[in-house]
C-alpha cells in the first residue's frame, strides 16, 4: 500500500470524481479506495467540504500554471488564448465546472488575477472594467462548461436552440467570447 498522505487523498478523489462523478463522490468510497478507514481521511481532510476545495485547486493546475500576459502581447489575443485555457482546464475532469464554481481563489491566484487585470489596464481598459471583463469571462466560461457538462445526449451535443438543432458547445463558447471580446474592445476605443 502507497503511503497515505495529502496529495495522493486528492489524486485518487480526482480519479474518483472522473469515474463516477460529483454527486456520487463520498469519503467512503475514497477511504475504500485508498485501503484505510474512513477516519483515516479526516487527518487531511477535516470535512468533506476541505477535500472538494483541494481537489479543485489541482483540478485547476493547468491553468494556473499559464503563462501570464507579458506587456507586448496582444490584450485580444491574450483574453482569447486565457479563456480558452480555462475552458480547457474545466473540461479535463467530468463534473469540471461543478467542481469549481463557489470556489475563492487563493494568495497565488489572486496575485495572478492582479496581474492579468493590470495588463488590460496597460492596454487601455478602465480598471472597473478590466475587472469585470475578467469576472464575466470567468463565469461565462464555468456556465458554458457546466451547461457542456450537464448535456445528457448520446453524442455530446443533446441541447438545442429553439430550431431544434443540437448545440456544438465549442462554437457556441467561440460566439460568446467574440461577443464578450467585442464589447471589450468598444470600450477600449471609447477611452483612447
Amino acid at each position: 500500500m502507497q503511503k497515505l498522505n495529502r496529495e495522493t487523498v486528492i489524486a485518487e478523489a480526482l480519479d474518483l470524481l472522473d469515474e463516477v462523478g460529483l454527486d456520487a463522490i463520498s469519503t467512503r468510497q475514497l477511504a475504500k479506495r485508498l485501503g484505510v478507514e474512513q477516519p483515516s481521511l479526516y487527518w487531511h481532510f477535516r470535512k468533506k467540504d476541505e477535500l472538494l476545495a483541494a481537489m479543485a485547486e489541482v483540478a485547476m493546475a493547468p491553468h494556473a500554471i499559464a503563462p501570464l500576459p507579458r506587456p507586448s502581447d496582444n490584450w485580444r489575443e491574450w483574453f482569447l488564448d486565457n479563456t480558452r485555457s480555462f475552458r480547457r482546464t474545466l473540461l479535463m475532469r467530468r463534473d469540471g465546472a461543478r467542481l469549481h464554481a463557489g470556489t475563492f481563489p487563493g494568495p497565488v491566484d489572486i496575485d495572478r488575477i492582479m496581474h492579468k487585470v493590470a495588463f488590460l489596464v496597460a492596454s487601455g481598459l478602465p480598471e472597473q472594467d478590466a475587472k469585470i471583463a475578467m469576472l464575466a469571462a470567468g463565469r461565462f466560461t464555468v456556465g458554458s462548461v457546466l451547461e457542456e457538462q450537464a448535456d445528457a445526449g448520446p453524442d455530446g451535443a443533446g441541447n438545442s436552440l429553439a430550431d431544434a438543432s443540437p448545440i456544438d458547445h465549442a462554437s457556441a463558447f467561440e460566439e460568446g467570447l467574440t461577443l464578450m471580446l467585442d464589447g471589450l474592445a468598444r470600450r477600449i476605443n471609447v477611452y483612447d
